[in-house]
Order: structure tokens, then C-alpha cells, then sequence
């Protein structure tokens, strides 16, 4: 309560301050004319006055000069008696040309600031409501500087270290910290120091943050969370004052741990930008690098950070003694993508037909961010549908709506556009399928999704940490196929290959100068240098190299290029009639699965201009019972042979039209 007046008192101090000010300057107008007692007298007798008063030797009134009411004030001579005055005031009120009276009543100064004490009352009111919705309780009114962390308690829920799939290395890194806290003597007989800081680094949807929640869950001990946005405001000196209160609680509460997400919004590198000036981010930052390791004693505080931009953060800050671990959380590979998916299914019906590895090898490169998207999007198509279990197909739709957006089938194409769209993406699907280093096509549309108007996409069979000089030139060649398709059937070319262009430069570029994939420039890594992630990096990054060597380079670019347009020409030109077969199938059915395309291109669904979606979906279920039926005598043939089943690579799984074909052979 005595801190509550201490910091109401100064606002209302300067309230009533106010309210003088107003007082004072607010008055009316109340100026009287003084005039001479002859003139007064005159008056009276002509009976030009209507109201007089007798305030002690002063006569105070009304009265009419040159047509309009003034007010008057005339002192009493002092020749004169009061009496004398009194006895002709009483002869003009008996003839009704004067009222007389006695002084005017004074009303009490407490009446008179009575409106000003229920104005400063509804102000304080309105003041301390705002106060407590802005910032959570009226006691906060000089609470800039106070942290705004939030500390968990043991009895909230919390996420368990069991919640976290497909991190295991991660989560040993931060189980090893929950059981110091824990269990501190067995590693201080050892002479072990516990960490002072961990910063967890990954791309944006990793689980870092839902990692640090376990390890909230988990830690028997005060939890304080905070994002890094929270500690710089408009004001001076905020942020520093947060930094300071926030260690402070944390050392009342020690052992404890504080999480602060997103710490490059106060950790980025100091001096930079172009007044490389001391603002007020830089001193919250020097005074965070001081809590963690300075001249104080900071013991039993550990702090875990997390980000996406190592780059940018102050070397001062990851240095040992302040951030002693980096963990790395990265990209889950399927055996962890499966175990993701396992956790994010929990509560939702699936259909007989939902193999969780199926789903697995459907996600390359998915985070597990995509992972609970994918599967809350499932659910919705599932909804959507009427359905009661989440089926296999739905899945497969909900992977192709988070990869390339919504199908927009009711958007109205010419027959011509679709044309072009068919040959295009017929031209990807054919040399996906020739090239032996390109992942397997998955799906062909032309059907519009998103910004594309139709799409290929090819899917790997397994995780890759690497790409080859080989693969990287038949990726080339493949995203050339639409715009080599386009010209060798329609002789011309459109503006829908601009992506697959802007691609294809990317990746001969990086041969060249990232990579040193160039016999001719050698191994040699020709990036630019000083980027300033603070300015821009167009802005301020220059080549680190000749003018002489950059037009090496582009001669190198255009050769790389140019060799992959050649190959593509001479693929698509021997297989001219594998494309026309794919263009026309896509023009009836508008989309192959991965099933669908590989009967079409291998000859065993024959499609003609008179075939509608019916008969060929018939002659496509025709083709799955003669694969199921050759599967099923290719088992018992290995049955009789002594094998139990299939090798991993040769399974096939026609259920329910999804066909998961074994691995194309190399050409």
C-alpha cells in the first residue's frame, strides 16, 4: 500500500497543480469601473443606478452609462458618514430606483473546489484502470523498467521431454542440464561446471522453442521466460533496467534457468549500420553480456537462448564462459519425421490404410512445424469430406496442399493455355524419369495451385545431406524441360518457365563460385565478402574478386547452361513420343499420381482422345489388380525359395490406388 501512494502521489501532485492553473487563469472577467463618489452620487439621484452595495467604506453595484450596465466600485469619503449614505439609500429603495443590500454572500473555498475534487477523483480512477489493462495491475504505474519474464510454475501443465520426437541428441544435451539441477553433487565431485548459457540454433519451426518447454516441464526449478523484443522500448535505459531486474529475481530464485526467444532482436553484433552509434538496443546488449559473465557472481543461472540468425549475433556473446553450447536442431530425418508424425496423429482417427513410414518418405525436407500443419490439415480435408477417419488419400492431398497451395479447379483456362501447361509439365515428368540422379516423380498436374499453373513434383526415396556435381547438372537439365518441351511441340516459348530460369541460374551460379565445380576457374570460392546483414547485403557486399575473373565466370554459367539445354533437346527429341503420351493423359485426366504416370510412360495405360476420367480411372484399377496379383505370386515364389518376403527396396504397396513403385533403374 505505501508503494501504491508513492507512485500515485507524483501524478497527482502534478493534478492538482493543474487544476490551480486552471482555477487561476479561468475566472471571468470581473473588472468594475471605479468612479468618482460625486458621479455616484449623481446617479443615484437621476436614478441611473439599479443595484448598490455596501461593502465596508466601498459601494459596489450596477448601473446604466450611455445605454448600457457597467459595473461600478466607489469608495466612501471619508468627509461623509456612513449614516448619511445609508438614509439617501433608503429614500431612492422606498422610490424603487435602487435595490439595496448587504454585502454578497461568499460561498466557502471547500464548496468552490468541490468540482475540482470529483474531476481529480475520476481522473485518478481513469488513470489506474488504464494503468492495470496495459500493464497487468495498477501497483505497475513506474514499472518501465521492470522485466517482463514470465515465471512457470511447477504446477502449470507443461510439455514433457517424452512430447519431444525426433530431437534425441538435442534433448540430451538439455537432459544433461535438468539433471545438474537436480542431481549437482555427482558432478561437482568431478570438478564439472554447470554451463552458463546454451543457445539453441536452427531454421524457424525446428522445435526449439517446444524443446525449451520440455525443459521447463522437466526442471524442478524457477523458469523464467522471455522474448528479446521485450527488453527495448521508446524509452532510455529500459531495456538495460530489464536486464538488471530480470538476473536480479533470477538470483533470488537460483538455481534457476532463463529462456530468451529470438535473442537476435538485443544480441546483434555491436558498431554496426551507418551511424555505428551507441543506441539504446547496444546498451541492453552490453549490459546482458555483463549479467552472464562479469565482475558479479552469477551463480546458479543458467540461460538458454534461441534463434535462427547466429550470423548476425555478437561474437562476445557466443564466446565461451557466456554461451558455452551451441546445439544445432536441425532438419529431421524420416526415421525422426516418423516419430514427429507419431506424436502430432495422437488424438485423431486413422483409417487401416495411414503407414506412418509411407508418410514419412512423403515429407523430405518437411519441419516439424510442417509436420503438425500437415497433419491439422488432414484432419480439416477429413472434416471437409464428412468423413469419420483420416484416410491415406486425404493425407497425400494435404502434403500436396502445404507443398504448392490450394487446387483452384474452378479457375476457367483456354484450351490453348492448358496445352501449353500439359507439354511444359510433361516435359519436367519425362526427364525426371530419364534421369537417373533426379528423384522420382511423385505427382503431375496441370491444374493451377497457388502461383503456379501447374506443377511436377518429384519426391526423394531417401535423405540427402549433398548433391553432386552430376545431380546438380541433370537438376539443371530438368528444370529446362518445360521451356524445351515448350518450343520443340508449340515453336514457342511462354513466360510460366520464368521460375525454373531463375533456378537454373541460381544453381550454375553456385557450381561456379561457390562449389568450384569449374575445371576452368578451379577450385575456387568466389562469394562476396563483407555482407552487412544490417544494411542489406546488395547494399554493402563486393566482390572479392577481378572483373576479369567475373567474366570468367560468366562465361563459365553460360557453357554449364547451355551444355544442359543441348542434353535436354536430345533427350526430349528421343523421346518425343513419351511426351505427347504424358501431354495427352494429362489433357483428359489433368493429374498422375506417381502410379498412374509411371503406367502411362512405361506404355501399359494407354490413354486415347475419346477416354474421359471414368474409363480411365476403370482401366487404372484394372492395372492395380494385375500388379497385386503378380506381387502376390512373386511372394510365394520367394516363399518356396525360403524367404519370408520382399526385400525393402522391391515392396510395393497398391492399396487403395497409391502404388509406391520400387526405385528406378539408371540409364
Amino acid at each position: 500500500m505505501k508503494k501504491f501512494f508513492r507512485g500515485a502521489s507524483f501524478y497527482i501532485l502534478i493534478f492538482l497543480v493543474l487544476m490551480l492553473i486552471v482555477q487561476e487563469f479561468a475566472k471571468p472577467n470581473e473588472q468594475k469601473i471605479d468612479i468618482e463618489f460625486s458621479v455616484l452620487h449623481e446617479a443615484i439621484l437621476n436614478g441611473d443606478v439599479q443595484r448598490i452595495h455596501i461593502v465596508e467604506r466601498s459601494l459596489e453595484g450596477t448601473m446604466l452609462k450611455d445605454g448600457a450596465v457597467i459595473e461600478f466600485k466607489s469608495f466612501v469619503p471619508a468627509m461623509y458618514s456612513e449614516e448619511a449614505f445609508t438614509k439617501l439609500l433608503v429614500e431612492q429603495m422606498e422610490e424603487g430606483s435602487v435595490v439595496t443590500g448587504a454585502s454578497p454572500p461568499v460561498t466557502p473555498w471547500y464548496i468552490q473546489m468541490l468540482p475540482y475534487i470529483i474531476m481529480m477523483l475520476i481522473f485518478v480512477v481513469f488513470w489506474f484502470v488504464f494503468m492495470n489493462q496495459s500493464q497487468g495491475g495498477g501497483n505497475k504505474v513506474m514499472s518501465f523498467g521492470k522485466s517482463r519474464a514470465k515465471q512457470h510454475k511447477e504446477e502449470d501443465k507443461q510439455v514433457a521431454f517424452k512430447d519431444v520426437a525426433g530431437l534425441d541428441e538435442e534433448k540430451e544435451e538439455l537432459e544433461e542440464l535438468v539433471d545438474f539441477l537436480k542431481n549437482p553433487k555427482k558432478y561437482i565431485e568431478l570438478g564439472a561446471r554447470i554451463p552458463k548459457g546454451i543457445l539453441m540454433v536452427g531454421p524457424p519451426g525446428m522445435g526449439k522453442t517446444y524443446l525449451t518447454k520440455a525443459v521447463a516441464g522437466e526442471a524442478k526449478v524457477p523458469f523464467f521466460s522471455i522474448s528479446g523484443s521485450d527488453f527495448v522500448e521508446m524509452f532510455v535505459g529500459v531495456g538495460a533496467s530489464r536486464v538488471r531486474d530480470l538476473f536480479d529475481n533470477a538470483k533470488k530464485n537460483a538455481p534457476c534457468i532463463v529462456f530468451i526467444d529470438e535473442i537476435d532482436a538485443v544480441g546483434r553484433k555491436r558498431g554496426a549500420g551507418l551511424g555505428g552509434g551507441h543506441d539504446e538496443r547496444e546498451q541492453t546488449l552490453n549490459q546482458l553480456l555483463v549479467e552472464m559473465d562479469g565482475f558479479g557472481i552469477n551463480e546458479g543461472v543458467i540461460v538458454v537462448a534461441a534463434t535462427n540468425r547466429p550470423d548476425i549475433l555478437d561474437p562476445a556473446l557466443l564466446r565461451a564462459g557466456r554461451f558455452d553450447r551451441q546445439v544445432m536442431v536441425g532438419l529431421p530425418d524420416i526415421k525422426a519425421r516418423e516419430a514427429i508424425i507419431a506424436v502430432h496423429v495422437q488424438g485423431k482417427p486413422l483409417a487401416k490404410d495411414v503407414d506412418l513410414k509411407i508418410i514419412a518418405r512423403r515429407t523430405p525436407g518437411f519441419t516439424p512445424a510442417d509436420i503438425e500443419n500437415l497433419m491439422n490439415e488432414a484432419a480439416l480435408l477429413t472434416a471437409r469430406k464428412n468423413a469419420k477417419k483420416i484416410d491415406i488419400h486425404t493425407i497425400e492431398e494435404a502434403v500436396t496442399k502445404v507443398i504448392a497451395g490450394i487446387a483452384k479447379k474452378s479457375k476457367v483456362i483456354s484450351e490453348e493455355e492448358r496445352k501449353l501447361t500439359a507439354y511444359h509439365e510433361a516435359g519436367h515428368a519425362v526427364l525426371a524419369e530419364l534421369l537417373p540422379k533426379i528423384d522420382t516423380v511423385h505427382q503431375v498436374t496441370i491444374i493451377p495451385r497457388g502461383r503456379s499453373g501447374g506443377f511436377t513434383m518429384v519426391l526423394p526415396k531417401e535423405d540427402r545431406y549433398y548433391m553432386t556435381k552430376k545431380e546438380m547438372e541433370e537438376q539443371i537439365v530438368h528444370l529446362l524441360g518445360g521451356r524445351v518441351a515448350e518450343k520443340l511441340v508449340l515453336d514457342d516459348i511462354s513466360t510460366g518457365a520464368s521460375n525454373d530460369l531463375q533456378r537454373v541460374a541460381a544453381i550454375a551460379r553456385a557450381m561456379v563460385t561457390k562449389y568450384g565445380m569449374s575445371e576452368k576457374i578451379g577450385a575456387l570460392a568466389l562469394g562476396s565478402s563483407s555482407d552487412e546483414v544490417f544494411l542489406g547485403k546488395d547494399f554493402t557486399s563486393r566482390r572479392d574478386y577481378s572483373e576479369e575473373i567475373a567474366a570468367e565466370v560468366d562465361k563459365e554459367i553460360r557453357r554449364i547452361v547451355d551444355t544442359a539445354y543441348k542434353i535436354t533437346e536430345k533427350l526430349l527429341e528421343d523421346n518425343i513420343d513419351k511426351l505427347h503420351t504424358i501431354a495427352k493423359a494429362l489433357l483428359v485426366i489433368e493429374t498422375l499420381d506417381a502410379a498412374q504416370f509411371r503406367f502411362v510412360f512405361n506404355g501399359n495405360l494407354q490413354i486415347t482422345d475419346d477416354d474421359t476420367v471414368t474409363s480411365v480411372e476403370k482401366k487404372y484399377k484394372e492395372l492395380i489388380k494385375q500388379e497385386k496379383k503378380a506381387l502376390v505370386e512373386k511372394e510365394k515364389a520367394l516363399d518356396n525359395k525360403g524367404k519370408k518376403e520382399l526385400p525393402e527396396e522391391e515392396k510395393i504397396s497398391l492399396d487403395e490406388g497409391i502404388v509406391e513403385l520400387p526405385k528406378k533403374e539408371e540409364k
